[in-house]
């Protein structure tokens, strides 16, 4: 059984800072439980690019008012709290905060946690290497 706060991964490596939100990422590749599992907070008056050609992912915004706009159809979508979105075609988007957004974020396959947005505003494929048995990766 895996017990996580966000109280004990605030400061640590689990904590992802970028210029328009922070990623708390509760649980990640090396948990081993086929998803990785954040709550991300985007900043009031903020727009970021993203686009996980990776990955998929399941958002829930639990705090906040904003906008996702799907860059290949322009439509946009009005998130508030209990909104879901789900980037199932690995749908390139923007998200736009009015308020501070808070996002719980599920992501298939995991996220290492060591990924960051490429110029592309996607997570690259990284993908933890084996432990041995001696321990070392």
């Amino acid at each position: 059984m895996i017990i996580r706060s966000l109280d004990d991964i605030r400061g640590t490596d689990r904590e992802v800072n970028a210029s328009t939100w922070v990623s708390m990422r509760l649980l990640l590749a090396d948990d081993a439980m086929g998803f990785s599992f954040h709550v991300t907070t985007l900043f009031a008056g903020t727009e970021t690019h993203m686009w996980y050609k990776n990955h998929q992912e399941a958002v829930l915004c639990i705090e906040g008012d904003g906008e996702i706009e799907d860059l290949a159809t322009g439509e946009k979508h009005l998130i508030t709290a209990g909104t879901m979105y789900a980037l199932n075609d690995h749908d390139k988007h923007i998200l736009r905060a009015r308020t501070n957004l808070k996002m719980v974020c599920v992501f298939n396959p995991p996220c290492t946690g060591r990924e960051t947005h490429d110029k592309d505003g996607a997570y690259p494929l990284l993908v933890d290497e084996p432990v041995t048995a001696s321990g070392q990766g």
